[in-house]
């Protein structure tokens, strides 16, 4: 039988690293290496950390909360030691190992139990190839979530492991463009436990542990080994046998004191979280009576979901659903962009649905008012007014142009081709400017065809 657990890191959403005021910037952010760095972040002899990072501190509570974990009052540094370019003290700052308390222990996600979840900084970025090091995220806080071995299978993981995103940007905890890392611990009934180190997308974690539980059901592996996944070749590779806590040589950390949690911080964090994806779930299909497939593409985004609560103060459900999860989020792909990059005023949008519901303009004319928010919603009065239906004569007027000027789609519509009525509903839409109904458009084409 297959065991699944992981070790996840998320970058924390700060605006600084965890032990100096350096920025933290991630990914495609950076234009250059080493800009964002100082003699804390880079290690330099008698440098000193300063306090930790209030922002981080509280993004790793309210993480451990959403998580169903204990919140541990006191958290105690330890110098984790590993000898590698990319750690230039030589030692990795974090509230675990064998002498602390992580600061959140003992909780439950959507199933799978939590073994902890703790703070710590992250090592700078080596390239082992060129040798280069780039220590810009050197330094940059991280949440390290651990779970107990419960996963069956690598679809339960990747499903879950989107469900634990997809609550996180609820409270904007991670940072969702650096994504995550994982090491994913994988062994079979009467095998040793083996850990791949270092996945970076659903995609890979899914193919590594289907590939490792494969190639441990030929050889079960007989002590604890650390691989790495190689995506090219498809296959697990034997990096080292398992570091213990005794190889990392934990010690306190005498530069920092212990991080002492309130009670009074963890209730005011507690009531600052808002309803999480399984509630919002629950009341889209319950009190609004969403299908769930649209409830679930709502509930991914925090933003969306509430976007869509603030239209149906005024328009109906079932009018405003197509529009927030299925156009908008096209508007967004068009555009490659984030939806949460499209800043929709909701009161505009309410007015052109309710412009829509009306029938003022049709659906063609909305999406093309639309479409034209990609970088921010306008007020769409002057635009529905200019945009709005044109009257079922001027419908007929066109549509018999649209006849005269495509006599071939009109004699294949009456040999039975049924998809040139719609050719001739698209042509007479589009001569009108998009200000013609779908409807309308198509019982006038009707009426003059017979």
């Amino acid at each position: 039988m297959l065991k699944v657990g992981l070790e996840i890191h998320g970058y924390l959403n700060t605006n600084e690293k965890l032990f100096c005021r350096c920025k933290v910037l991630h990914g495609k952010k950076h234009s250059e290496s080493n800009v964002n760095i100082c003699p804390v972040c880079t290690g330099q002899p008698g440098s000193k950390p300063l306090l930790p990072n209030t922002e981080a501190v509280k993004k790793v509570i309210e993480i451990a909360i959403i998580l169903g974990c204990r919140i541990s009052p006191e958290g105690l540094w330890q110098r984790k030691h590993y000898s590698w370019p990319d750690l230039p003290k030589g030692f990795q700052s974090t509230i675990s190992g064998p002498h602390s308390v992580p600061s959140g222990t003992g909780g439950k996600f959507m199933g799978i139990r939590i073994k902890e979840c703790h703070l710590e900084e992250d090592p700078a970025a080596w390239n082992p190839i060129t040798g280069e090091v780039d220590y810009n995220r050197s330094g940059a806080p991280l949440v390290e979530i651990v779970t107990e071995p419960d996963f069956k299978t690598s679809e339960e993981v990747v499903s879950w492991l989107g469900n634990l995103m997809s609550t996180l940007s609820y409270v904007s905890a991670i940072d969702k463009k650096s994504g995550l890392k994982a090491d994913v611990n994988v062994s079979i009934t009467g095998g040793e436990r083996v850990e791949i180190k270092n996945i970076n997308s659903f995609r890979k974690i899914k193919e590594a542990i289907d590939l490792e539980f494969t190639r441990q059901e030929k050889n079960p592996p007989k002590i604890e080994e650390t691989r790495t996944y190689d995506e090219e070749k498809k296959m697990t590779v034997l990096m080292r046998t398992k570091d213990s806590a005794m190889d990392y040589r934990f010690i306190s950390e005498p530069d920092l004191p212990v991080l002492k949690i309130s009670q009074v911080l963890i209730n005011e964090i507690k009531k600052s979280i808002p309803k999480l994806p399984f509630e919002k779930m629950k009341k889209l299909v319950t009190k609004y009576k969403i299908e769930k497939r649209y409830a679930e593409i709502l509930t991914k985004r925090l933003s969306l979901v509430e976007l869509f609560e603030e239209l149906v103060k005024k328009v109906k459900p079932e009018i405003a659903i197509p529009w927030v999860s299925v156009e908008l989020l096209g508007v967004a792909n068009y555009n490659k962009m984030d939806v949460d990059e499209i800043d929709i005023n909701p009161e505009h949008f309410t007015k052109l649905l309710l412009a829509v519901e009306s029938g003022k303009i049709s659906e063609l004319k909305a999406k093309d008012i639309l479409r034209g928010w990609a970088k921010g919603s306008s007020p769409p009065e002057k635009e529905i007014e200019e945009g709005k239906k044109i009257e079922l004569k001027e419908i007929d007027k066109i549509a018999k142009e649209v006849i005269k000027e495509n006599e071939k789609a009109v004699k294949d519509y009456k040999a039975g081709q049924k998809n040139s009525l719609n050719f001739l509903i698209g042509e007479i839409m589009k001569k009108s400017g998009k200000r013609a109904g779908f409807k309308e458009t198509r019982e006038a084409l009707l009426g003059i065809l017979g």
